[in-house]
């Protein structure tokens, strides 16, 4: 059992061929996919998309490169896409200090009504940060505070897309509530930090993504990247463990069904969670 937990596949480059991709990621074993909005457009053909099949579900959000068009009546716009059955997140949302295609200040402001907004829809947030590590940690952790009181016990508040801190700092993640998801990445020659991540985690806290059409696996560098190819990843991830292949996955599918509450992939998510270390 695979769940491909951040995906684009709303994204045009896959315009041509959608449904093939879809077909091959299901015969790679991906039981699921969720499709990431990064703006409303793409939120709102996120939610068409899972609309239409039942193994996807959407997440609505703006991007921290797009955080300068955000305006209050799209945050009132988003609350109503979460209106619909498929949204089970809030995100791509963050901090984005290496490109600073937004202004930085208008980026902590799309980020903390971002939030502002997860918390009143008690939906989990899926967190974009680069260059950006010790605020985001500090912005998320005022969240944790802010959300726990009226959260339930065991499911994660959120989690950290594409992550590319140390051990360290995914560690203090988990402790505050957040699942950190490994990507193609860590199959890079240069990506030791990323593998230091991927053996020193608990397996519980860890879900897999494949960030497509970006990011592909080591063997399909400068190619498009679609979820079949999240085999490649978990091969990666299982041998840095020494863990079975399926052990992996199905750990990592059950953390992104506690973490989206999809109560259909394996067993409910309020039976499956465990405590936070």
């Amino acid at each position: 059992m695979l769940v491909d937990s951040h995906c684009h596949l709303q994204d045009p480059k896959f315009d041509s061929d959608r449904h093939e991709v879809i077909r091959r990621s299901r015969l790679a074993g991906v039981s699921a996919a969720v499709v990431i909005g990064y703006d409303l457009e793409s939120s709102r053909r996120a939610i068409d998309l899972a609309d239409s099949m039942q193994d996807l579900y959407a997440t609505i959000g703006v991007h921290p490169h797009d955080a300068k068009t955000l305006t209050s009546r799209d945050i009132k716009a988003l609350a109503r896409l979460a209106d619909s059955s498929r949204v089970v997140g809030i995100g791509e949302i963050g901090l984005d200090f290496y490109r600073n295609l937004s202004p930085p200040e208008t980026q902590r402001k799309a980020f903390r009504e971002q939030l502002e907004l997860a918390r009143s829809l008690s939906l989990p947030v899926v967190v974009h940060a680069r260059e950006a590590d010790e605020e985001t940690f500090e912005a998320l952790a005022d969240h944790e505070h802010a959300t726990l009181p009226d959260w339930p016990k065991d499911r994660p508040l959120g989690v950290m897309h594409c992550f590319a801190g140390d051990l360290t700092l995914a560690l203090r993640y988990i402790e505050i509530g957040f699942v950190i998801s490994i990507a193609g990445t860590c199959t890079y020659p240069d990506a030791e930090r990323t593998r230091c991540v991927a053996r020193g985690i608990p397996l519980r806290w860890m879900a897999v993504e494949t960030d497509a059409p970006y990011l592909p696996p080591q063997s399909h560098r400068g190619k498009r990247n679609e979820p079949a190819y999240l085999v490649e990843t978990v091969e990666q991830i299982a041998a840095l463990r020494g863990e079975s292949f399926a052990g992996v996955a199905d750990s990592t599918a059950m953390a992104a069904a506690r973490l989206f509450g999809l109560g259909d992939i394996g067993e409910p998510a309020a039976q499956t969670a465990g405590e936070r270390p």
